[in-house]
């Protein structure tokens, strides 16, 4: 027997939709349902690997948790990788399957992959209890419907029940849930049972006029009004932002004082990926982290990390061009503690041949690392373990350049000259033992009397912001509702609303 599903989609990106999917989730698995996430088609430059080796979005890596299952490629069939404004890496399966434009993805792969998703999708439903599917963007995206694959093409082909979240956060919240379902075809609309009403500040009962207005307008009932709440942007597919207990919000990163406060700036370089390797040292407490783009904001960081990149070759351009590289040169001269993940790594080398991504051949690195790199066509994807400070260390590998080091010592797969790191690593700094090693050698260069607590457990934090979401959906959702939507499908019934009906 096939299991019980529902589609979250959402009035725009950004508007909640996998940490409600996510919320969904664990609210589940928490009254004893077998439950698994699903996005049939995902654009992220942050992404994970599963234990199989495959490449999935790290906001489905996430859900998993919330699941409190594995994360597998079933689980996101299709990863869409920006290279730039014009095409993507695509990802299938978990592999690189080559590069496409959108014009080229939404003219005829896109459709071909349809059978693929929906294949992964059948057979999560075989297995659990319940699939919480989620949308992308916005399923309105009337220009993009004929070959839908994640929003409305996969509710219609899968009969899933909709539910459409909107950000009342930005405004115009109302209009956005009328206008979504009134773009859509009677077909389309059939399938969208309702709204979510995400990030509500204030009053309620204040609100209250306006949704019974909007089910007189729509037919439809809102399943719920989750509060604005900070800090819950886990693992999000796109965004700067640091999101665990300890992370700042931007009216707070001004200037903090104190010997015993640790400053990471993060180089917030272009085509950034895994930006999420930060909130391990944000769930810290006395650490401080910023995102920078201006050389001057690295004076005072007694840390600062280059992130990877889906443009390595970009990135050190990018670099140069903003005074950055000579500014991470002097650091790493004047033994001030400089930390490169994966591309931020390849950059701080002396070269790099690339044929592969940027397709420019031999480049030069910044020189700081003894370190060579190669870009092979092969994408390296692996969860590898080791040691290093003392302590033991799991990462997960996402990269097509090959590190070749010539000297330094050795830390995890790179190396280390002075107070500069590099590694390919990601995902390092969330096991304990060694973020707290290594934030005592920053620390300790740096001249701070900064000292990591010692009871700081990033899979705690984790847990406890993934109950955060579950309860947010069980003390502010329709529970009983959305169970009757996942479990039944959506009402019949319910009205078309024509364009332009209201006027």
């Amino acid at each position: 027997m096939s299991g019980g599903g529902l589609l979250v989609a959402g009035t725009t990106s950004d508007a909640g939709k996998s940490v409600v999917t996510a919320g969904i989730c664990r609210w589940l698995v928490r009254q004893g349902v077998k439950v698994a996430p699903f996005k049939a088609q995902n654009m992220s430059l942050n992404s994970f690997v599963t234990r199989e080796g495959a490449e999935i979005g790290r906001a489905q890596a996430m859900q998993a948790q919330a699941c409190r299952v594995e994360p597998t490629a079933l689980m996101n069939p299709v990863l869409l990788k920006p290279g730039g404004d014009q095409s993507s890496q695509v990802v299938l399966m978990g592999k690189p399957v080559g590069e496409l434009s959108a014009r080229g993805y939404h003219g005829g792969r896109q459709q071909q992959l349809l059978g693929t998703v929906l294949d992964c999708l059948a057979e999560l439903r075989g297995t659990y209890d319940a699939v919480i599917c989620e949308g992308a963007g916005s399923p309105a995206e009337i220009n993009l419907r004929r070959t839908d694959i994640v929003n409305m093409g996969i509710a219609r082909n899968a009969n899933l029940p909709v539910v459409v979240v909107g950000d009342i956060d930005r405004g115009g919240v109302f209009a956005s849930f009328f206008g979504t379902v009134a773009l859509l075809s009677p077909e389309d609309q059939a399938l969208v049972a309702g709204f979510l009403v995400n990030k509500f500040r204030g009053d309620v009962s204040l609100l209250e006029p306006g949704l019974d207005m909007l089910h007189g307008l729509t037919g439809r009932h809102t399943f719920g009004v989750l509060p604005f709440q900070y800090g819950l942007g886990i693992d999000e597919e796109d965004g700067l932002r640091v999101s665990l207990r300890g992370a700042v919000r931007e009216s707070e990163v001004s200037s903090p004082v104190g010997e015993d406060v640790l400053r990471v700036a993060v180089c917030a370089v272009p085509l950034m990926s895994n930006f999420t390797d930060v909130d391990a040292l944000a769930a810290e407490p006395g650490v401080v982290v910023r995102f920078v783009d201006r050389p001057e904001e690295l004076a005072d960081a007694d840390l600062v990390v280059v992130p990877g990149t889906r443009g390595t070759v970009k990135a050190l351009e990018w670099l140069r061009e903003r005074g950055l590289a000579d500014a991470l040169v002097r650091r790493a001269a004047e033994q001030r503690p400089v930390l490169g993940i994966c591309g931020g790594f390849q950059v701080l080398g002396e070269h790099i041949e690339d044929d592969v991504e940027s397709r420019r051949g031999h480049v030069d690195g910044l020189g700081i690392l003894p370190v060579r790199v190669r870009f092979a066509r092969e994408k390296t994807l692996t969860r590898p373990v080791g040691e290093a400070l003392g302590e033991s260390v799991e990462g997960y590998e996402i990269h097509h350049g090959v590190a070749e080091v010539a000297g330094g010592e050795p830390f995890l797969d790179g190396c280390r000259v002075g107070q500069t790191w590099g590694t390919h690593w990601h995902g390092s700094l969330e096991s304990d033992g060694f973020r707290r090693a290594f934030l005592r050698e920053v620390a300790a260069a740096a001249g701070r009397r900064f000292v990591p607590a010692a009871d700081t457990s990033f899979a705690a934090l984790r847990e406890e912001q993934l109950d955060r979401l579950g309860d947010l959906i069980e003390q502010h959702a329709d529970t009983d509702a959305l169970w009757r939507l996942i479990e039944s499908g959506a009402p019949t019934g319910l009205p078309f609303i024509p364009p332009g009906a209201p006027a």
